[in-house]
């Protein structure tokens, strides 16, 4: 913060606690020309004004409130860039990656800063670490089966998956695969599953357009189509584009049931991550797609992905 900024409110802040201070002595003081305890000439209904003093613990009060205002900004970051006797702060402010985040808290803990934010990851640390610990001892599969590890585990999945997922993790159009189902790209067993959390996935499906023309993407677009039974196919395009679909064996196989090591769909089955109509289709030939999974193992931990893992293998069908 810059230093005019600093005395703006240094100015005004001050300035205010010490206005109280004189309007208090102010108000202690008779200005009214009436002796304490004698009327000042207001009536209402019957009740007669007199004029007296503040109460005295209602002084000292107010006193007291005045004293703390100081102390509190002695002690407390409050006047600007003034960093307070304590160097107290909320949290390690601009930090924009975990990597600058880890870098604040250590650049905290050397100069002596007291971070409220960094206080509670330790407290919480403390507290919740044994218990990971304790699950991650426990196999997925088994896992999945302790109902409070499933409430630990639904909790992380909401703060950190259910953005892209759902809350109900049942995904959405966009590459973003339902967690409910037995469908999985990449193999959905518990080792599987953990494997995909630590390290994330990059999916990618490159463009036909050059490999196939326009005439031939609409073939294999409706035969693609045709392989899930889905309504309004065109037989003829359909049956040559089966000839032209050895493009795309290398990836889904020739019986086009997918391929896990490859993150390759099924595309006999009535899911599709992009949707399955005949435009989608087209569109996913025509330019590919690009899915993203990022990886949290440095935003949760081997630990914590263990919990969500089994949280997520819960909900499928295996």
């Amino acid at each position: 913060m810059s230093m005019f900024w600093t005395i703006w409110i240094s100015v005004i802040t001050l300035g205010l606690i010490i206005g109280c201070y004189f309007l208090l002595r102010w108000c202690l003081s008779n200005q009214t020309g009436v002796e304490e305890g004698e009327s000042m000439g207001h009536e209402f209904d019957g009740i007669i004004e007199l004029n007296n003093q503040l109460p005295r613990w209602w002084t000292i009060m107010f006193y007291i409130t005045i004293v703390w205002g100081f102390i509190y900004l002695a002690l407390y970051p409050g006047l600007g860039a003034y960093e307070g006797l304590w160097k107290w702060r909320s949290s390690n402010q601009n930090v924009q990656s975990l990597e600058e985040s880890a870098q604040a808290r250590e650049q905290a803990s050397a100069n002596g800063y007291l971070v409220e934010y960094d206080r509670e990851l330790d407290f919480a640390a403390e507290q919740f670490d044994p218990i990971f610990e304790a699950y991650a001892q426990i196999p997925v599969e088994e896992l999945a089966k302790d109902p409070e590890a499933n409430k630990v585990g639904k909790r992380l999945f909401l703060q950190n998956c259910s953005q892209c997922h759902g809350s109900d993790a049942r995904g959405q159009n966009g590459g973003f695969p339902n967690l409910t189902d037995d469908d999985w790209l990449y193999g959905g067993s518990g080792a599987k599953i953990v494997e995909t959390l630590t390290l994330g996935r990059s999916g990618l499906m490159p463009a036909q357009l050059p490999a196939l023309g326009e005439q031939g993407i609409q073939e294999v677009a409706n035969y693609v189509r045709s392989l899930s039974g889905l309504p309004d196919v065109d037989a003829e395009l359909a049956e040559a584009g089966k000839a032209r679909f050895m493009v795309c064996a290398a990836c889904h196989g020739m019986d086009a049931k997918g391929n896990q090591m490859l993150g390759a769909p099924n595309l006999t089955d009535t899911t599709w991550l992009y949707g399955g109509s005949h435009r989608a289709v087209v569109e996913t030939l025509t330019y590919g797609r690009n899915g993203v999974m990022p990886s949290f193992k440095k935003t949760l931990g081997d630990d914590k992905i263990h919990v969500v893992a089994a949280y997520v293998y819960s909900l499928s069908d295996e």
